[in-house]
């Protein structure tokens, strides 16, 4: 009967030990599959952060082209502001025949619709309050028919591109 008894014994053994190589067979596959999700996951966070730089990358150059062909625009009418300031002057001036008057208000107007049409706007009126950031006070002047900090006198026009201010605008202030 011990003979039976160890014959059943080693049988009922025998499925366990063929069990554990099994299970750790499955337990070094389980950690493999683990292993490579862990990666794979690692490697599509990489590429979601990259893909997410490069469009950010391309945003600010793109934002930085537009900055750069704004700021070129804005020192060409920069070097055009003296020319269309001496249009205005001829303008007022008035000296000669009807058609050469005449002639200098048509130059004028056509300045003054090219810089309009590319941007170009005067700032500084008579009696806008003054902003240090827009204009330039060369004069104060006490009078009591304006509030304070008026702008009373516009010596020499001042433009802005966009939000740039090209040239401040050159007034005499009241205080």
């Amino acid at each position: 009967m011990s003979e039976e008894i160890k014959k059943e014994q080693t049988e009922a053994a025998a499925p366990e030990a063929e069990a554990a190589p099994k299970k750790e067979k499955k337990t070094k596959k389980n950690a493999e599959v683990e292993k490579l999700k862990a990666e794979l996951e690692q490697k599509n966070d990489l590429l979601l952060r990259t893909a997410a730089e490069f469009d950010n990358y391309k945003k600010r150059t793109e934002k930085e082209k537009i900055t750069t062909a704004e700021y070129a625009k804005a020192q060409v009418m920069k070097t055009l502001l003296p020319i269309l300031d001496n249009a205005d002057r001829a303008k007022e001036f008035e000296q000669g025949t009807e058609q050469f008057n005449k002639g200098i208000e048509m130059i004028v107007k056509q300045l003054s619709d090219l810089s309009s049409k590319l941007g170009l706007t005067e700032i500084g009126a008579v009696g806008e309050q003054f902003d240090p950031n827009l204009h330039e006070a060369i004069m104060h002047i006490e009078d009591e028919a304006l509030c304070e900090n008026v702008i009373a006198q516009v010596l020499q026009k001042g433009y802005k591109f966009g939000d740039t201010v090209v040239r401040p605008a050159m007034v005499q202030v009241a205080n």
